[in-house]
C-alpha cells in the first residue's frame, strides 16, 4: 500500500489557501498560527515542494503551490463524496442561500437542474429579501447580492462586470430624440433599484448631464417589476447589459447608443470560515465552474 500523505497537514494546507491567511486558518481548525506552520511544513517535507510563499500572517501560494491545490483539491472532494456516499447517516445537505429575484429568475433557475444532477444531495433554500449581505452568517449561509465592493471581512467573489443602459418602451423611445436631450430627460420618470443607488448619477454623468433632474425617480426593490414598469410605459429604466440582454422583452427597447460602465457587480458572498462548510463549498464552485 502507498504512503499516504499526512492528511491533518492536507486539512491544514485547504484551509490556509481558501482563507489566505494562516492566523484565520488556525483559529478555524483551533490550532496556534505555529502549530499550523509546522503542519504546513510537514506536508511541504511530503511532497519536496515550497507551496507557499510567507510574508507575516499572508500565505501566499507559490506556483508549485498552485499546481498542487489544482491537482489535489477536487480529489479531496471526491473522497469526501466516496465515505459519504458510503455512510449509514445519510442526510441531505442544505443551503441557505440570498438571491436577488432577477438574478434567480435570469441566470441561477435555468442551471439548477445541472447542479442537481451532480450533486443530487444539496438542497437550497432561496431568500430573495431585502438586505441580504447584512444577513449573511446570521439567516443565510450565502449570498448573491448586487453590490460595488463587499466588505472585506467576507469571503467574496465577483460573478461579472456590467454596463448601464437606459431602456424604456418602444413607444416611448420613439417619442425621444435619437440623441439624449436634456429638456426631454427632464420631463421623464426614471426607474431605479433600491440596490443600485448610484446607478442613475452614473448614467448622467457619463452623457453629461450630471446637473439634469427628471420629473421623478422611482425605486424597485425588484429588477423584474422594473422591467415590467418600464415596458408599461411608466419610466425609463436604469438597468444592466445583462438584465436587458437575457429579458428579451419585445415591449422594450435600448434608448441611446451609449455604454457607461456600472459601478455594481454581482457577487458570491459568504464568511471566510464557512467556505469550508461542504454545501457552502459545494455551491460556491458548481457557481464558479458554470461561469454564472
Amino acid at each position: 500500500m502507498r504512503r499516504l500523505p499526512p492528511l491533518r497537514a492536507l486539512e491544514a494546507f485547504m484551509h490556509t489557501v481558501r482563507l489566505g491567511s494562516a492566523r484565520s486558518a488556525a483559529a478555524e481548525l483551533g490550532l496556534s498560527p505555529s502549530a499550523l506552520s509546522r503542519r504546513i511544513s510537514n506536508l511541504e517535507g511530503f511532497t519536496g515542494r515550497k507551496l507557499f510563499s510567507r510574508q507575516g500572517q499572508t500565505m501566499k501560494l507559490t506556483d508549485e503551490g498552485r499546481h498542487f491545490y489544482n491537482a489535489v483539491a477536487p480529489q479531496l472532494d471526491a473522497l469526501t463524496v466516496a465515505v459519504e456516499s458510503q455512510s449509514e447517516n445519510l442526510q441531505l445537505q442544505r443551503l441557505r442561500l440570498g438571491v436577488m429575484p432577477l438574478f434567480g429568475t435570469q441566470r441561477l433557475f435555468p442551471r439548477l437542474a445541472e447542479l442537481r444532477r451532480s450533486h443530487p444531495r444539496l438542497h437550497l433554500d432561496i431568500d430573495t429579501g431585502p438586505h441580504l449581505v447584512d444577513r449573511v452568517g446570521g439567516t443565510l449561509d450565502a449570498a448573491i447580492a448586487l453590490v460595488i465592493e463587499p466588505d472585506p471581512a467576507f469571503y467574496s467573489v465577483r460573478l461579472d462586470h456590467n454596463t448601464l443602459h437606459a431602456i424604456a418602451s418602444r413607444e416611448l423611445v420613439d417619442e425621444l430624440s435619437a440623441e439624449p436631450v436634456a429638456r426631454e430627460l427632464a420631463k421623464q420618470t426614471f426607474l431605479v433599484h433600491t440596490d443600485m443607488p448610484q446607478s442613475l448619477e452614473a448614467w448622467k454623468t457619463a452623457l453629461g448631464m450630471a446637473r439634469m433632474q427628471p420629473a421623478a425617480i422611482d425605486h424597485y426593490d425588484s429588477g423584474q417589476l422594473i422591467l415590467e414598469a418600464a415596458a408599461q410605459g411608466i419610466g425609463i429604466a436604469i438597468m444592466h447589459d445583462d438584465h436587458v440582454r437575457r429579458n428579451k422583452d419585445p415591449r422594450l427597447a435600448p434608448l441611446y447608443d451609449q455604454t457607461v460602465a456600472s459601478p455594481y457587480s454581482y457577487w458570491f458572498i459568504c464568511r471566510p470560515g464557512d467556505l469550508d462548510v461542504r454545501p457552502v463549498r459545494i455551491f460556491h464552485d458548481w457557481l464558479v465552474q458554470a461561469g454564472l
